[in-house]
């Protein structure tokens, strides 16, 4: 129950203003954002493609009042892209956006994100690689999907997320399982109201199971967005039951979090993709991992009382 408490508090400046503040925040959030700008970020992609692990990387910011910010945003993106280029690892380092960042919620935001997001999604296309359309709340998803549409029609490889505890998810799920795309699938972490929304855990990993079912199912390529142990199990059945080989759909996880069941699964032959976060405006991002599992809100309060 503590989930949407946590949520309420991402979205607090006082409390952004007070855990900024804290001596141990900084030592904490390391474990799940391993770098400020670009520089932190290219020897931990090394690291962990050297390792057999996959990336998609997200440059984190969400408080985009400005064109000029969201032009900064996707420069950010394209400057990820100039330096993966000469690590030639394809779509081996992937990136994820959220079109918040892209200017997508001020005035005349959806054609100022689809303009600000395409050079991003082109760049990415000359090194080989791709770019995945992160899923933000409920009310943002339609303008998602059509920018995700308007993008396919160039670059077919471009990806979405879908959000399990969402209502409308399923019939999402049957039509991009039909359309040939990626779609990334996870359970949701936003706070999102009972009107569009599952509230109770279990509805929400019943829905996710069955939406997983869809997407195994279709002809796009699944991309399982969970540390459940219990989804993952299932979701390797499902991709068996479908007749999918291991390179027909992968796993993906967030950067810090079950570290050795990324290596696990990488060894197993699975394609591993860690979601790995950078840069400086890491709050919402960092609140979002709390409240997704109470494992991280213990660790966080147990270094604040015994290092802060």
């Amino acid at each position: 129950m503590l989930g949407p408490v946590i949520l309420a508090a991402s979205r607090s400046d006082r409390m952004r203003r007070l855990i900024s503040a804290a001596p141990v925040t900084k030592q904490v959030v390391d474990r799940f954002i391993p770098g400020e700008d670009v520089d932190d970020i290219v020897p931990v992609v090394r690291d962990l493609a050297g390792n057999g692990l996959e990336l998609t990387m997200d440059v984190v910011g969400e408080d985009i009042t400005s064109p000029a910010q969201a032009a900064a945003a996707r420069d950010a993106y394209l400057e990820l892209v100039d330096r993966l280029k000469p690590l030639e690892l394809g779509t081996r380092a992937e990136m994820s956006v959220k079109l918040s960042m892209f200017g997508q919620a001020l005035e005349g935001g959806h054609e100022l994100a689809l303009s600000n997001v395409r050079p991003v999604v082109e760049a990415a296309a000359e090194i080989g690689t791709t770019v995945t359309l992160d899923a933000e709340d409920h009310t943002t998803l339609d303008s998602m999907f059509a920018i995700h549409e308007e993008l396919r029609k160039d670059f077919p490889q471009t990806g979405c997320v879908i959000q399990a505890y969402l209502f409308r998810t399923e019939a999402d799920a049957r039509r991009l399982a039909a359309s040939g795309s990626r779609v990334r699938l996870v359970k949701g972490a936003y706070k999102e109201p009972a009107s569009v929304a599952y509230q109770d855990k279990h509805e929400i990993d019943r829905a996710y199971v069955r939406i997983l079912r869809t997407l195994m199912e279709g002809e796009g390529y699944p991309m399982i967005g969970s540390h459940d142990p219990r989804l993952i199990a299932i979701g390797q059945e499902l991709a068996h039951q479908a007749g999918r080989k291991l390179d027909e759909y992968e796993f993906q996880m967030l950067y810090g979090i079950r570290t050795d069941e990324h290596l696990r699964l990488a060894a197993e032959g699975h394609r591993m993709r860690v979601y790995t976060a950078y840069g400086t405006d890491w709050y919402g991002y960092f609140m979002r991992r709390l409240a997704e599992k109470p494992a991280n809100l213990r660790f966080f309060a147990r270094s604040m009382l015994t290092k802060g």
